[in-house]
């Protein structure tokens, strides 16, 4: 048996609902974790989540701002909440599925400057690396644990398209770099994708809306992901080599996100 896990920063659920349909109908995924759903948690489109057959639902709204929810085939047990944005921001939630925990984020993108003592926002998002940071490393790394979601940190110069222009680009500067490499240490973390496609493949899951043709610019970044820990090695290399993709061909729909679903599937 699998469990097959996506996370999508949609950019706005209600706006995109008939897209999250078209994937889950398309894909099949069991959990469909959502970042940026820009609602708050009672105007949620539950009704069109239960007629996708997603009826399990954990939701942490905000209105205007943010939001994150996660959608499950399967009953869900509520996750631990974790107290991880110092702004109060809806930007975590967290479900349990077949003994699976898995926590949802929404990290803060930074800003434009990458200097803590300049930008809040930038100080804000590295904060909340930190947090997270002590949080896992308290963690008993055999538990079987998913940290997904758009984590806007493109950790490897495989992971932007240009690495030299980037590393002073808030996304990919050297101490960005340097805070999530922190987390998945701390953790012990598997990046899932990156396993299923070793560099130098270059990956990406988000392009700008700048670009008309985000292919033809082909600027992109690897901002989203799905980490699993060490407990869930097993279920991870249960066919040998990962089973992970990013639906970039999502991308090209009419008014998409501009963040392309990834999933990837464990053995469970």
């Amino acid at each position: 048996m699998t469990l097959r896990i996506a996370t999508w920063n949609i950019n706005s659920v209600r706006l995109r609902i008939d897209q999250v349909a078209r994937f889950v109908a398309e894909q099949a995924p069991d959990v469909l974790c959502l970042q940026e759903i820009k609602c708050e948690t009672h105007q949620f489109p539950r009704e069109a989540f239960e007629a996708m057959g997603m009826p399990h639902l954990a939701i942490s709204g905000q209105k205007g701002w943010h939001g994150v929810a996660i959608a499950s085939r399967k009953p869900i047990e509520p996750g631990p909440v974790l107290p991880l944005c110092r702004e109060g921001h809806a930007r975590c939630v967290s479900a349990v599925v077949d003994g699976v925990e898995i926590q949802n984020f929404y990290i803060p993108a930074g800003g434009d400057v990458p200097d803590r003592e300049l930008n809040k926002k930038f100080d804000h998002k590295l904060d909340f690396y930190e947090r997270l940071t002590r949080e896992v490393a308290g963690r008993d790394p055999r538990n079987a644990l998913v940290i997904c979601g758009d984590l806007n940190v493109a950790p490897s110069e495989f992971d932007v398209w240009n690495h030299k222009y980037m590393s002073k680009i808030v996304s990919h500067t050297p101490i960005e770099v340097a805070a999530m490499t922190a987390l998945q240490q701390a953790g012990g973390f598997i990046d899932v994708v990156r396993e299923a496609y070793p560099e130098p493949a270059r990956l990406a899951s988000w392009w700008s809306y700048r670009a008309q043709d985000f292919r033809v610019s082909n600027r992109g970044l690897r901002l989203d992901h799905l980490w699993a820990s060490p407990g869930l090695r097993e279920a991870v290399f249960r066919t040998g080599a990962p089973v992970a993709r990013i639906h970039d061909d999502v991308r090209e729909w009419t008014q998409p996100s501009d963040h392309a679903p990834v999933t990837m599937e464990l053995g469970v």
